[in-house]
C-alpha cells in the first residue's frame, strides 16, 4: 500500500486512494493466495505446559480446508454464524480460515468472557455452532439446551470421532473458497464498551484492505526483512485479530501464538526475546506492567523494531520509556472494532507527539466535529468522526440494531463517541469519552492527562481517574490508585500525590478525592470499566 521509499508523512498520503477490488475474501488474501510461500513458517505456536508447534502457510490452507469441508458437512452455509471460544490456539487460526472461505461469519469471544456474556452474543447472533476447547466446554454445554440455533459444539481437546482434530482427519483437504464481494460479512464482533450492553459489530472482508495503511505505517513501514509479530492482545478482539494475525498473514509475515494465562510481564519479555520478535502490539495497561520489570535491557534480549499500543491514551511518561529502555518510540494508534486503524503515529516518518493520538492515516479522513456533524476548528473540542464514504474499514451496522447504528450517524460522518481536537500541526488529540470527560468548575477536563501524569509518581503502578459529583463545582475529579508492590497507603501519600499532580498539570485538575484499591477493574480487552469505578463511588458511604 505504502511505498516503502517514501521518507516523511506527507510522502506517504500524496495522492492516495483507495483501490478496493469488487470481490475480496480475507481467508484467500491472509493464506491461499501465499502458494509460492507455502513452505515458509506463518505461525509459532507454544502454551503454558510448554507445548510447542509449527505451522507453514501451506499447512494452514491445507488445514483450514478439511475444516471449511467439515462446516460444509455439518450444513453451516454462507452468512451462518460461528463462534469461536479459544485464545491464541492454532485452531482459532484455522476456523477463522474455514469460516471465511465458506462465506460464513465468524463471531469470535474471549475465554475471559463468563457464562452470562457467553449466552448473550449466542443468542443475540443467533450462532448455530461453537469451537471452544475442554476448559470452556462445561460452559458452552450449559447454555446448548436454552438456544435453540445451536446445534453443534466441536471440542478442540476431545480426541473422539466429534473432535476437532479428528473431524479434520476425515475431511478434505481441498476446499472451494466462496467468491465474496468485499462488501460481504466476515466477522462479529461485539463491543466491550463502558455503557449499555454489548452491541454486534457487523464487519465486511473488505475491513482488513482499509486497515493495510494504518498497520504498515504504525509498524514502521511493515514489513521488513526478519519481521515476526506477537501481540499478547486475545484473538478474539479487534486488536489481536486484525490488527496483529491477520494483516501479518496479509503480508506473509509469521507471528507468535501463546495460550497462556494471565498477562506476565516476566515471560512476554522472555517470549519476545526466544522468538526474536520484531512487531508488537502492546496495549498501555501491558506496556505499563512491562516497564515495572526490572532491568529488562540487562536480564532479556528483547530486539523489537516497532511497537504499536492502543486501547488507552499511551501518555508522555510510557512513551519516555519505551525510547529509553526499548529504544524506540511506541506509535500510539487509535480505533474502534465500528471503524479500526483511522489514527496513529508512525516514527519512521514523523516526529511523534508525546500523548497525541498523531494523525489521519492514508486514506481516511477524521476530524472532531460538532452535534451536527460540522467540522470543528484548530483547537476546539468535539467528537471524533470519520468520514464514512469511500472508507473500506468501516463496519456495515450493529447487528440487528438499525437504530442504534443511525444514532451513531452524524450526516457523512461516523461518530465514534470519542473526544478530541486538533492542533495547528494537525495532529489529533484524545480529551475522553463523551461519558468520560469531567465537568468542574466550568472546565472540561480529559482523565487521559491526569492519568499519565499519576503515573509519573515513583509510588504508583496504574491509575484511572473519573468525575464524581460536587455540590459545589459540578464535579470533582477522583483517581482510583493502584500502589506499587512494596508501596503502603497512607494520607501522607495521598497528599503527596495531588501535590505532584496540582504541580504539574493545574490546580483545577488535581485529585481531590483517591481511593488506592488492590486492581482496576478491566474490560476483556484491556479498557478500564469507569462504569465499575463509579458504581464503586456511589456505594463508598
Amino acid at each position: 500500500m505504502i511505498d516503502a521509499s517514501v521518507r516523511t508523512w506527507d510522502e506517504a498520503g500524496a495522492g492516495f486512494r483507495w483501490n478496493v477490488p469488487e470481490h475480496f475474501n480475507i481467508a484467500h488474501a491472509v493464506c491461499d493466495r501465499h502458494a509460492d510461500r507455502r513452505d515458509q513458517v506463518a505461525l509459532y505456536y507454544e502454551n503454558e505446559s510448554g507445548d510447542k508447534a509449527t505451522y507453514t502457510f501451506g499447512d494452514i490452507k491445507r488445514l483450514s480446508d478439511r475444516f471449511a469441508n467439515v462446516l460444509r458437512g455439518l450444513q453451516i452455509q454462507r452468512g451462518d454464524r460461528v463462534a469461536i471460544v479459544l485464545s491464541q490456539r492454532p485452531e482459532t487460526a484455522i476456523a477463522h480460515m474455514a469460516i471465511y472461505k465458506i462465506g460464513a461469519i465468524a463471531l469470535p469471544l474471549s475465554i475471559l468472557f463468563g457464562s452470562d456474556a457467553i449466552d448473550y452474543r449466542l443468542r443475540d447472533s443467533g450462532a448455530k455452532l461453537v469451537i471452544t476447547d475442554c476448559t470452556h466446554r462445561d460452559r458452552v454445554d450449559s447454555l446448548t439446551a436454552d438456544i435453540p440455533e445451536l446445534e453443534t459444539v466441536i471440542d478442540c481437546d476431545a480426541e473422539d470421532a466429534a473432535g476437532f482434530w479428528e473431524l479434520l482427519h476425515r475431511a478434505s483437504d481441498s476446499a472451494h473458497v466462496v467468491d465474496t464481494r468485499a462488501d460481504d460479512p466476515a466477522l462479529l464482533i461485539y463491543t466491550s464498551g463502558t455503557t449499555g450492553p454489548p452491541k454486534g459489530a457487523l464487519v465486511a472482508h473488505r475491513c482488513l484492505y482499509g486497515n493495510l495503511t494504518g498497520f504498515e505505517l504504525s509498524q514502521n513501514l511493515f514489513p521488513q526483512p526478519d519481521d515476526l509479530f506477537w501481540t499478547p492482545a486475545d484473538w478474539a478482539w479487534t486488536g489481536g485479530l486484525i490488527d496483529g494475525l491477520l494483516v501479518s498473514w496479509y503480508y506473509g509475515v509469521p507471528i507468535v501464538g501463546y495460550a497462556g494465562g494471565k498477562f506476565d510481564p516476566e515471560f512476554a519479555c522472555d517470549l519476545m526475546s526466544r522468538y526474536r520478535v520484531r512487531n508488537a502490539f502492546i496495549p498501555p495497561t501491558a506496556l505499563k506492567m512491562i516497564r515495572q520489570v526490572d532491568r529488562i535491557r540487562e536480564r532479556y534480549d528483547v530486539c523489537l523494531r516497532s511497537v504499536m499500543s492502543a486501547g488507552e491514551a499511551v501518555g508522555a511518561e510510557l512513551f519516555q520509556w519505551g525510547r529509553e529502555v526499548l529504544g524506540l518510540e511506541i506509535n500510539e494508534m487509535w480505533g474502534q472494532s465500528e471503524a479500526n486503524y483511522l489514527v496513529g503515529n508512525c516514527s519512521a516518518l514523523m516526529e511523534v507527539q508525546p500523548g497525541s493520538m498523531g494523525k489521519p492515516y492514508p486514506g481516511h479522513r477524521v476530524e472532531p466535529v460538532d452535534s451536527c456533524g460540522q467540522a470543528l476548528a484548530d483547537g476546539e473540542v468535539g467528537e471524533l468522526a470519520a468520514y464514512r464514504r469511500g472508507d473500506p474499514v468501516l463496519f456495515l451496522g450493529y447487528w440487528n440494531n438499525d437504530t442504534a447504528t443511525k444514532a451513531k450517524y452524524l450526516g457523512e460522518w461516523w461518530g465514534t463517541g470519542d473526544m478530541g481536537y486538533r492542533d495547528d500541526r494537525g495532529y489529533l488529540w484524545f480529551v475522553g469519552r463523551k461519558d468520560d470527560v469531567i465537568s468542574s468548575a466550568g472546565y472540561r477536563i480529559g482523565p487521559g492527562e491526569i492519568e499519565d501524569c499519576l503515573l509519573k509518581h515513583p509510588a504508583i503502578a496504574q491509575a484511572a481517574v473519573i468525575g464524581v459529583p460536587d455540590s459545589l463545582r459540578g464535579e470533582i475529579v477522583k483517581a482510583f490508585i493502584v500502589l506499587k508492590s512494596e508501596v503502603h497507603p497512607s494520607d501522607e501519600l495521598k497528599a503527596e500525590i495531588q501535590d505532584s499532580v496540582r504541580d504539574r498539570l493545574a490546580a483545577y485538575e488535581y485529585p481531590r478525592a483517591i481511593e488506592f484499591i488492590e486492581e482496576l477493574p478491566l474490560t476483556t480487552t484491556g479498557k478500564v470499566r469507569r462504569i465499575e469505578l463509579r458504581d464503586r463511588d456511589r456505594k463508598t458511604p
